[in-house]
């Protein structure tokens, strides 16, 4: 039987081995580190740019992080045997284009190489959150992302709250709430960050209490207030995504030019009765509202949300959908639903698709976004709901309830 020194000198003569001088220069043309080192080790510093892949996933998790096999890559560990052993293994998967770095990480910081210190998950977080980690495309990365992030919503009605619930649990770090309304016993069929001992309650405080006890790591800020053209610009600022759970066409108009000024995209949702709606306006690279609804729909196709109705289960399938959408903003991840409108009937249980064009007579773009006004709609206070799928040939019209 072989020592361990033997088979180390037997496995770096099968491989190709660089010094860290070398290794420097080839990062410096673009070629890729993969760091296999521990995340106890990788949280002491790492090489910027560097892909960690901890070398007991590295079989099974390689080539969703390099899935060309023929591009160049640089293994490192602390030392340089871990490495020697993972290039073996690399080249056995069919990598054709490996090397070890000799001396690993602790060489190339002593030879003054740029290095740098990552903001790493804490271990109550790796394990919270393991499920997430264990994703390739989301990792610790990603969870990072997603405790960086923060999202706005707007309500803690039907929608805000399937939405919130599933956004604080997977570990977004900061949500704004807005809503001026207090819980109601009408409420609770469908708002499930509610409760019976909230009746009465300012929503945005009843919010806060359910939410900060599902996720020790999310900060929530709170917004008792009317949203208008007058605070909705200093509102958004700063947030990186907004759920639009607005019940008015008003604050829909606003919100959308007040996201076309700033830049920031909107998930919108849209219930009414047994259907519902999403899709995502993105004003950098996309539709807008306008772009889908130039003009409020009158009034007699707009219901209110106590004149038609609404199955309580449906903004739970909507509002996930929506935080569904929002998570993959943030992490980048997949085919958003910029410029598709996706339709969901509930009682025939069907999802249907409609593209939303850019229409070329808005001008409330992003690339005139300094021109843009967020003024106040007058006339079309009274609360709208989603215009029934029947008035048009396609359903692109639609508004939601609370």
């Amino acid at each position: 039987m072989s020592s361990f020194r033997e088979l180390l000198a037997a496995t770096k003569a099968e491989i190709r081995e660089v010094d860290v001088a070398t290794a420097a220069d080839l990062v410096a043309q673009g070629q890729r580190i993969i760091d296999v080192r521990e995340p106890d080790e990788t949280a002491q510093g790492v090489i910027p740019g560097s892909t960690v892949v901890v070398r007991g996933n590295l079989e099974a998790q390689i080539e969703n992080h390099a899935p060309d096999k023929a591009a160049p890559l640089i293994v490192m560990c602390a030392g340089g045997v871990r490495s020697a052993f993972a290039a073996k293994t690399l080249c056995q998967l069919g990598y054709s284009n490996v090397v070890s770095m000799e001396g690993g990480f602790n060489r190339w910081k002593d030879e003054g190489n740029e290095w740098e210190v990552p903001e790493v998950l804490t271990s109550n977080q790796r394990n919270r959150y393991s499920r997430h980690i264990l994703l390739p495309e989301v990792g610790d990365e990603g969870q990072l992302k997603l405790l960086n992030a923060k999202v706005l919503l707007l309500g803690a009605g039907g929608l805000g709250s399937p939405a919130a619930l599933y956004l604080a649990a997977a570990g977004v770090g900061t949500l704004g709430i807005v809503d001026m309304d207090v819980v109601d016993e009408s409420n609770l069929q469908r708002q499930i960050l509610h409760n019976m001992d909230r009746v009465g309650s300012r929503k945005v405080d009843s919010a806060k209490e359910t939410l900060v006890a599902i996720s020790p790591d999310l900060q929530v800020n709170t917004y008792d207030t009317r949203l208008g053209a007058d605070n909705i610009l200093q509102i958004m600022g700063g947030y990186d995504v907004v759920i639009d759970g607005a019940d008015n066409f008003p604050s829909r108009y606003i919100l959308n030019d007040a996201s076309v000024k700033l830049g920031i995209p909107v998930v919108h949702g849209s219930i009414y009765r047994f259907e519902g709606q999403v899709t995502v306006f993105d004003p950098k690279d996309g539709p807008t509202y306008r772009d889908l609804l130039p003009e409020p729909p009158p009034p007699e196709l707009a219901p209110s949300c106590a004149e038609a109705g609404v199955l309580g289960v449906l903004p739970g399938i909507v509002g996930s959908i929506q935080a569904l959408e929002a998570i993959k903003l943030i992490l980048g991840l997949g085919d958003s639903l910029r410029g598709r409108l996706l339709a969901f009937d509930a009682l025939e249980m069907t999802f249907r698709e409609y593209k939303i064009a850019v229409d070329p007579a808005n001008a409330v773009t992003y690339a005139n976004r300094e021109l843009v006004e967020v003024v106040e709609l007058d006339g079309l206070c009274q609360p709208q709901v989603l215009v029934p799928s029947q008035s048009f040939s396609q359903p692109v019209g639609q508004e939601r309830v609370g």
